[in-house]
């Protein structure tokens, strides 16, 4: 059975956060998926500009059958709702910035690994990119939806959503850590970015990013057609947004030629 409408839960928190609570918030309000921000694991925190101190960051780097990972795994599968759970995930060679889709079940159904990182600064100038996507049907309480995924700047590339598109998302989740709506030196232009993708695939996006002071908070919703379905404060806390599936794929049917590059 195809889902009518998902909901999505944004969760704009910090590191440390009980997510006991936020799965309990957001299954208590109906959302079938529950997004976090980016590299979770560690805050996406940048490592001591030293060789120890690199080398250290990456050794805390997490693998995809550990601890960390399992935590959201009994959390999903106890609260009966999807989740993206991201994390430093450990490499041969190099560490990857990934999200993982994780179903009702507590098996994960998607992975992603950053395909765009920020090779010029610390941290990701330790990592080794991801080099493909793709999607996933989840099945939640409500029937069944095409989900992709991409990690924060992947969304400033048209490389990622034209894969993603072209696959059938019907929406992207995407865990982010930046300035989305404040940015000192450009404003609000990744908002901007975020609902011109969306229109152009015609695909639903919906960005969890962290709150004050970390980042701006914002965390973001938008429709098929770059409406701003629902967007956050500042500070920390949930976000929901649902979206209209019949509504989505009858719009994609009649914006056809977007969809067919």
């Amino acid at each position: 059975m195809r889902a009518e409408r998902i909901k999505v839960a944004l969760a704009q928190v910090l590191p440390g956060a009980d997510i006991e609570v936020l799965f309990a918030q957001a299954a208590a309000e109906s959302a079938d998926v529950i997004v976090f921000p980016e590299m979770f694991s560690n805050g996406y925190g940048r490592y001591e500009t030293t060789p120890s101190g690199r080398a250290a960051w990456i050794e805390a780097a997490e693998a995809i059958d550990g601890a960390f990972v399992e935590r959201f795994r009994q959390a999903a599968l106890r609260h009966r709702i999807a989740t993206v759970v991201t994390l430093l995930e450990r490499g041969e060679e190099k560490p990857f910035n990934t999200a993982l889709l994780i179903d009702r079940q507590g098996q994960t159904v998607l992975r992603q690994r950053k395909r765009h990182i920020c090779f010029f600064d610390n941290p990701e100038d330790a990592c080794a990119a991801g080099e493909r996507s793709d999607v996933t049907e989840l099945v939640t309480a409500h029937g069944s939806v095409t989900v992709g995924l991409m990690i924060c700047m992947d969304r400033e590339f048209p490389d990622v959503a034209t894969d993603l598109m072209r696959a059938g998302a019907e929406i992207i989740l995407v865990p982010n850590s930046c300035a989305l709506v404040d940015d000192a030196e450009i404003g609000d232009v990744r908002l901007a970015g975020i609902r011109a993708t969306a229109y152009q695939t015609v695909t639903c996006m919906a960005v969890a990013n962290y709150p004050e002071p970390k980042d701006d908070g914002h965390s973001v919703a938008v429709d098929e057609l770059g409406h701003v379905v629902s967007i956050g404060p500042t500070e920390a806390g949930l976000v929901f947004a649902a979206f209209d599936l019949t509504r989505v794929r009858e719009t994609q049917k009649q914006e056809w030629f977007r969809r067919k590059r």
